[in-house]
């Protein structure tokens, strides 16, 4: 599968950017971490559809902080209930090409939970083992418009990309800088 690239249509660099959240969510299968994600419906009027993401959006007026941004998104977004979550951690924020500053709240699931899915917003909710992601060979970068892109290969028929690999990265070097220490299960 060809990487996606970035669309020139997307960038905006005269509006001020809009603050957001996402949560990256750790859980633990068959004794592994995973970091779960989403990917996005397919919408004409969205500029990331169909894209793999992390649960989150905009600030809203009711939000307390990025944290509760974070939490509030991913229960609407994947039915995630903030009781069943316990928060590690902000990564430091990610700029967009397409005018968000975005706050990585990274969060452990406690047990399971049973999804819900806002189908508008969400087509599929599914993890990649932190593993795999931390392995070298499985990523990469190029420059688009003097910008470095980080690319990963496909896992399961999702492709990781753009902010949210960045994102990614941002949480494999939390882990391996020891900034980050998950708890033992």
């Amino acid at each position: 599968m060809m990487s996606p690239s970035p669309r020139a249509a997307d960038t905006n660099t005269h509006a001020a950017p809009s603050l957001a959240a996402v949560l990256i969510v750790l859980t633990r299968k068959a004794g592994a971490w995973h970091v779960l994600f989403i990917r996005r419906s397919t919408r004409n009027d969205d500029r990331h559809s169909g894209q793999v993401a992390f649960p989150g959006g905009r600030v809203e007026a009711g939000d307390t902080d990025m944290t509760d941004t974070a939490l509030r998104e991913a229960e609407e977004e994947i039915g995630l209930p903030r009781e069943k979550l316990h928060v590690l951690m902000h990564l430091p924020d990610s700029d967009t090409s397409t005018g968000y500053v975005v706050t990585p709240v990274v969060a452990v699931l406690d047990g399971e939970f049973e999804p819900v899915l806002q189908t508008a917003e969400v087509a599929r909710l599914f993890s990649m083992p932190l593993a795999w992601l931390r392995e070298p060979e499985n990523r990469w970068s190029r420059l688009w418009r003097n910008r470095p892109v980080v690319y990963f290969k496909d896992y399961d028929g999702e492709n990781l990309w753009g902010a949210t690999a960045r994102m990614t990265v941002s949480l494999l070097e939390a882990l391996d800088s020891g900034e980050l220490t998950l708890p033992a299960h």
